[in-house]
């Protein structure tokens, strides 16, 4: 076989993987969530302190959020309506959206903390989801007065 029959060979051969691999990363999208602006505020008291982060979702199919694990204490999810603190069990990820977690707002409750979170450190928790396998996020301790520039 020729140089130039083997190079036409070998392009095809790579055009048909990129199509292969195009067409089974249409599913796989659906579940690539990632999580960006995660932070907790430096807290007044030594075993509770609250966590913000968004989760946003390019796929287009919804997941849920499930729950939220962590070695140093543990983690409810809440939602704020009219003023109103309530703990739910799960929280909607929209396909093509996000979950977004800001002060007032949803939220996560950090309880039984193993040490009080000092600003410079950072609190490892795991995000579950009904859908997508987990998410290991690392979570900064910022300031008490800190405000990030998404606004959450």
């Amino acid at each position: 076989m020729s140089a130039t029959a083997l190079a036409g060979a070998g392009a095809l051969a790579l055009v048909g993987a990129v199509v292969l691999v195009g067409c089974s990363g249409s599913d796989a999208s659906a579940k690539d969530l990632t999580v960006s602006g995660a932070y907790i505020p430096q807290p007044v008291s030594a075993d509770m302190a609250a966590g913000f982060l968004t989760i946003s979702n390019p796929g287009s199919s919804q997941d849920e959020l499930t729950s939220v694990t962590s070695d140093d204490g543990d983690i409810t999810m809440h939602e704020t309506n009219g003023g109103t603190m309530e703990e739910v069990s799960r929280l909607p990820v929209p396909a093509h959206g996000q979950l977004v977690f800001k002060s007032g707002a949803n939220h996560l409750m950090f309880d039984k903390l193993k040490r009080k979170p000092e600003q410079g450190q950072t609190i490892t928790v795991e995000l579950h989801f009904a859908q997508s396998d987990p998410v290991v996020v690392k979570m900064p301790v910022k300031s008490a007065t800190y405000v990030p520039k998404t606004g959450h």
